[in-house]
């Protein structure tokens, strides 16, 4: 009888075990998500200043600055799985503005335009660290909703494997400006 009670207490330990380090898990990716988020803000309040020093150093670069803010509001806007698209439609429209500054000296020794765009950069870079941290926290807990005997746990409380945060085939492409 004590065996089958310590078995039964083991095996309860182990399910507790299992469930909280999914609960962990999933708190660690929303967590995650949500550093990506304040990143992404942060980009969202710098591209409005960035545009503003643009316009005034290229004035017919037009079609370039309303993509920006196009992108800038659409990735605002984008929730779920479209969040991952904006933001690389954001992205590719930013590499434009930053490939325009190669084509107006005087936009290039403009010091509200090299901050904003340290600032942009620095902000990338720390998107790029968040975006990653995400994914890697997002492949272990779907590694171990998939696993066995974790499967079983995750399956009988309805966890559910999160999306990784991936690029499109255009953000690995450089931007081009033509005049």
């Amino acid at each position: 009888m004590w065996a089958a009670i310590a078995i039964a207490a083991v095996l309860l330990l182990y399910f507790v075990s299992v469930y909280n380090g999914l609960v962990a898990r999933r708190t660690q990716a929303r967590e995650a998500w949500a550093t990506i988020d304040t990143q992404l803000k942060r980009r969202y309040d710098l591209i409005p200043n960035l545009v503003e020093t643009v316009r005034g150093a290229a004035k017919h670069e037009r079609e370039t600055l309303d993509a920006v803010i196009t992108a800038r509001n659409a990735a605002m806007s984008a929730h779920g799985t479209d969040k991952s698209a904006a933001e690389n439609q954001l992205t590719g429209a930013l590499k434009s503005i930053f490939a325009l500054s190669e084509s107006y000296p005087t936009l290039r020794a403009n010091e509200n335009f090299l901050e904003l765009q340290r600032e942009i950069t620095d902000t990338e870079t720390k998107i790029q660290a968040a975006r990653q941290f995400y994914n890697t926290v997002v492949m272990a807990l779907n590694t171990q909703i998939e696993q066995f005997p974790s499967s079983i746990i995750a399956r009988m409380f309805g966890f559910t494997p999160e999306r990784f945060f991936e690029i499109d085939a255009s953000e690995k492409v450089a931007p081009q400006v033509r005049f």
